[in-house]
């Protein structure tokens, strides 16, 4: 139970963030799903397009804070190695 008015605030505002980091987080499993499938399908000209989609919410991701520079840029690494290979 919060003990300020401060604290009901911070607890209504982590209940909030935490639903749309687990959305945004969500989102991403899915663009890299789609990345892994097209480029395992052989559709290079999907795989690059899928590839495109996820990096850019993989950035929108580390603008809003719910993933890490470092994480990002390795997360993008993978999934473009594994377009490249395709």
């Amino acid at each position: 139970m919060p003990h300020t008015k401060s604290q009901e605030k911070r607890d209504r505002q982590a209940i909030a963030n935490r639903a749309r980091n687990r959305a945004i987080r969500s989102e991403l499993k899915t663009r890299a799903r789609q990345v892994e499938e097209a480029a395992g399908g052989g559709d290079r000209e999907a795989a690059e397009q899928a590839l495109r989609i996820a990096q850019k919410r993989i950035d929108q991701a580390v603008a809003k804070g719910v993933l890490k520079k470092n994480t990002a840029a390795r997360r993008k690494a993978r999934l473009a190695h594994l377009v490249s290979g395709s």
